[in-house]
This record gives C-alpha cells, structure tokens and sequence, in this order.
C-alpha cells in the first residue's frame, strides 16, 4: 500500500468547531463564565469526532496534526502588521489544547507543535519532504495558503465543506494556476493576513497579467506594459519583494522525526 500522509491544521479545525460550539451561548457576543466548560467539551467532543471521520474518509497510513507556535513566528519580525486585528484565540480554549492533544492521542494521532514555527510553513515542509519521494499528503484546512502547493501528489481537504479544494477550484475562484498563486496574491495582497500588495491592482487585474505573461518576474521585466501598471509596479518594489517574502510558506524546517514516527496503526 502507498504511504498517505495526513496533515490537519488542527487551529484551523479547532477554531471553526469552537466558533459553532459557542455560538449558542453567547450573549451580547460574550460567553459566560457558567457555560465555558460546557463549549470547551462540546469543541473537544467535535474535534475528536472531525479527526475520526477525516480518518475513516481520507484513510491515512500516516498522520500528525500540527499546531501553531505560542510564540510570534518570523513574519511578525519582518512585518509587524502581520495578522494585525485578527480575533486572538480565547484564554480558556488555549488552555484546553493540551487535554485536545492527550485525546488524540489515545486514537494514536500525534501533534507537532513547535517552539517558533508557523504550522503553515511545518505543514509545507512535511508536505514536500513527503510528496517528493513521489508520495501522497492530504492537507485538511481551508487556509487558502496550501493551494499553491497543490499537485499530482499534494492535495487539499475542506472538511466543513466536504470537498477537495483543487485545481478547477483555484482556476473557478481566481481564474490562475496554483503555481500562480503566490504571484498573484503577491500583486493583490492578503487581506486575511494583513499583507499587502500593490495598491490599484485588484484580483482582475492580476489574473489577466499573469494569464498573458505567466509570472510576476516576467509582468515587471514586461517592455509593453501598459503605463499605469509599469507605474504601479515600480512604486511598489520594496512592497513587492516584502509581499512576496511573507507569503512564500517554508518547506525546510528541520523536523527531527520520520515518516515511520507518525505511521497510524
């Protein structure tokens, strides 16, 4: 049988459970002190019951849920703005990770968690130490930043939407290829993120430049761009090469454990 490697980008399946877990209890969007214990065993309830049918679905060989560091990763050094306003995850359910972790477990499903990395670069890293050897990875997450990874070997998994986020789906949802993806976000920004891009283009105006001319690198040493866009570009370097940097997910992180370490038995 040909080895399958799982990834689950365990905050990003946590989060959306504990966002519908609480969501009843709320009140004037706060939750009370009486009901937290009740969300936080209902979230891990639901986490735990999610890992068992992506398990029964997807039929792994291997598999690791990865957490994020509690730490700010490189990109906050690089841009402090990185993630600026986002919804911090609530005290009480980052406390309840580890007893999520301990039951998993027991079902044999390991978690990396590292000191300082991002589990997007961790993820992106196993992926294509794995999916080098000619092997299989299946991400579960519906971070859009996994999609430009996609090929023959490396697929996507929405799990609250039960579909496979593939190449018909980035062509249908940006109208590029995965391998444009980073170019073209590059061009556009992130706005999940708080990462910016070059003011004025939008998601048409990206798509077309890279459907004519293939790459970013190709569109800024372009001799017939249109005058605005060559402005644009050129106002926009350091932004550029900034953009680009954050988000390019690493894939060369020393791990320290191998493939046999996360087999599912």
């Amino acid at each position: 049988m040909s080895a399958h490697l799982v990834l689950i980008d365990a905050l990003n399946l946590i989060r959306r459970i504990y966002a519908v877990q609480e969501r009843p209890f709320l009140l004037n969007n706060e939750l009370a002190d009486s009901t937290k214990q009740q969300v936080l065993f209902n979230t891990q309830q639901a986490t735990i019951n999610a890992v068992k049918k992506i398990i029964e679905l997807l039929q792994p060989t291997h598999i690791l849920t990865v957490f994020d560091s509690k730490n700010p990763c490189w990109r906050y050094e690089i841009f402090p703005d990185y993630k600026k306003g986002r919804k911090k995850m609530p005290e009480h359910l980052a406390q309840q990770l580890p007893f999520i972790q301990d039951e998993l477990m027991t079902m044999r499903v390991d978690s990396l968690i590292s000191e300082t990395d991002e589990a997007d670069d961790l993820i992106a890293t196993l992926t294509q130490k794995v999916a080098l050897k000619g092997k299989n990875v299946t991400i579960v997450s519906t971070d859009k930043c996994f999609l430009s990874m996609l090929n023959e070997h490396i697929h996507v998994y929405d799990y609250f939407n039960k579909r496979y986020l593939d190449k018909a789906y980035v062509a249908e949802k940006f109208n590029v290829t995965p391998e444009q993806l980073i170019d073209f976000w590059t061009l556009t920004g992130d706005s999940t993120n708080k990462i910016p891009g070059v003011a004025g283009i939008g998601q048409v105006t990206a798509a077309n430049l890279l459907n004519e001319y293939g790459t970013l690198s190709a569109i800024t040493n372009a001799q017939n761009l249109k005058a605005s866009i060559a402005k644009k570009l050129d106002e926009h370097t350091d932004t550029i090469e900034l953009t680009s940097k954050l988000l390019t997910l690493k894939d060369d992180i020393p791990l320290g454990f191998n493939l046999k370490d996360i087999r599912y038995q």
